[in-house]
């Protein structure tokens, strides 16, 4: 059990994927008023303990490459596939996390919504672990 989570419950990530294109074509008062939708579901959330934390995400940054010897402006990937933002869930099921991201109020917008189970550790890395584990 997890202190954090609980016994019933797991993480799960949200990643919001968007051109920003149909954001570009709102009015200031449709901006604000779906400001004001994104606020009062992070709120509804966060008050029922769903909720662990997320924020947006600025467009540039870096990128590191190649075991950390390279680093170059970016990220460079088309801009409907890029990471806008995310919201960390603690929820029983990856059921509930999927109708969590139903209710975000820019996928009638376009927006894509991945529900992604967090791993207790890299899953690469998980079954050289494991067969460690039960060889000693």
């Amino acid at each position: 059990m997890n202190a954090t989570t609980g016994p019933s419950t797991s993480r799960y990530m949200l990643l919001f994927r968007d051109s920003n294109a149909s954001y570009h074509q709102m009015s200031p008062d449709q901006r604000q008023e779906l400001l004001q939708q994104w606020n009062e579901w992070y709120q509804r959330l966060s008050s029922q303990g769903k909720l662990e934390g997320g924020h947006p995400l600025e467009g540039s940054g870096r990128v590191v490459s190649r075991s950390g010897s390279r680093t170059v402006d970016g990220p460079f990937v088309e801009s409907t596939e890029a990471v806008g933002g995310y919201f960390l869930l603690t929820v029983k099921t990856l059921d509930e996390a999927v109708e969590i991201a139903r209710d975000c109020p820019s996928v009638r917008l376009g927006l894509t919504v991945e529900v992604r189970p967090v791993a207790d550790m890299c899953p690469s890395l998980r079954q050289p672990q494991q067969a460690l584990a039960t060889a000693g």
